[in-house]
């Protein structure tokens, strides 16, 4: 296979000259390096393997981040490298192993149009703390939200076909989100992926990283919780209408119709907002309008009837009156929402591929 190596880089110490030294003995030609907008004092790394024929120096003349480094790259591949089959994308402080990074390519030749990802074991003593529980969050929720099995969010180590290089170049985010719209885009445009077990390296406690864990999770979980944002948003919503609905019905009407009327029409001014809202923002379905909304509001009418009967229950055994009534609908709902998203996640906004 005809491979290219993608490093982006800010501010690389001798480290830099390791990998690619490295990765020549390995047998890798042809090596793109992205010097990230690097201060004068860091130049030195970029002027020793720029005299390497097997390396091209990209520049950003400011720092730019680590997702539009990626994207240069893909872009300068595309339009320079047409006859190779690939990148793989390697961070440039000697954390991935030339054996390791030559594995997932190797693996790529033998799954053809599947994205590569090189993925380390999280268990062991010597990983930071940091790594360990930023990683286990996000593969936790990449697993709930998007349905994506990844043991491995944060790894840079990724073999990718050239055919998806399009794709990801139009992919949003210009820093350490963009590693993760990468893999949500796996989900959205129907892209398959298999796992390699590498050499897990932290060299310094992994203090060469420029991942910053309160800024950059900020935005890493900002595009993920939009999957949630919609639902939460909804509940609000009918918690709210039924709320109104139920005082203004409350005394005129006996307790079984005041409940009913209540969660009916608070439903119905929430799917609304959800239907929509899901389909365009959170989901990206390409299901047909028909398709979709038939499937959701079969599931809106067997939740509400599972909600109306719950609270309905609940609220006759133990008398409960009008405020009690209300938490007993939001403690019910909530759950119905875990369940629901799990729904239309799976079934109602499926894409088709």
């Amino acid at each position: 296979m005809k491979m290219s190596v993608v490093i982006p880089s800010l501010n690389p110490d001798e480290k830099l000259v390791c990998v690619v030294d490295s990765l020549i003995a390995a047998g890798f030609h042809d090596i793109i390096i992205v010097n990230d907008g690097s201060d004068e004092k860091h130049m030195e790394p970029f002027k020793h393997v720029a005299l390497y024929p097997e390396c091209t120096i990209l520049t950003h003349s400011v720092n730019r981040g680590k997702g539009r480094g990626l994207k240069t790259a893909f872009e300068y591949c595309i339009a320079n490298r047409p006859d190779i089959d690939g990148v793989v994308t390697v961070d440039g402080d000697n954390q991935h192993k030339a054996a390791d990074i030559l594995r997932c390519c190797e693996k790529m030749a033998e799954c053809k149009d599947k994205v590569i990802l090189g993925v380390r074991n999280f268990s062991g003593d010597d990983v930071p703390f940091k790594s360990r529980f930023g990683n286990n969050m996000t593969s936790f929720v990449f697993k709930f939200a998007c349905g994506l099995n990844i043991s491995d969010t944060q790894t840079g180590l990724r073999a990718i076909p050239r055919q998806y290089l399009e794709t990801f170049c139009n992919v949003k985010g210009e820093r350490f989100e963009y590693e993760t719209n990468m893999l949500l885009e796996f989900k959205q445009s129907g892209i398959e992926f298999e796992e390699v077990p590498i050499e897990t390296v932290y060299i310094e406690e992994n203090a060469s990283t420029h991942f910053h864990p309160i800024r950059d999770s900020l935005k890493i979980y900002g595009v993920i919780f939009k999957f949630l944002f919609s639902s939460i948003a909804s509940a609000v919503i009918d918690l709210v209408m039924f709320s109104i609905i139920s005082a203004l019905l409350f005394g005129r009407v006996g307790s079984g119709g005041r409940i009913l009327a209540a969660t009916i029409l608070a439903r119905v001014i929430s799917s609304l907002f959800n239907y929509t809202f899901n389909r365009k923002a959170v989901f990206k379905s390409n299901r047909g309008v028909g398709s979709s909304i038939t499937r959701y509001y079969i599931l809106c009418i067997c939740q509400m009837a599972v909600s109306y009967g719950l609270v309905y229950l609940v609220t006759s055994i133990f008398l409960f009156g009008q405020v009690m009534t209300v938490v007993t609908k939001a403690i019910i709902d909530t759950v119905l929402f875990v369940i629901s998203f799990q729904i239309q996640r799976r079934w109602v906004f499926k894409h088709k591929l």
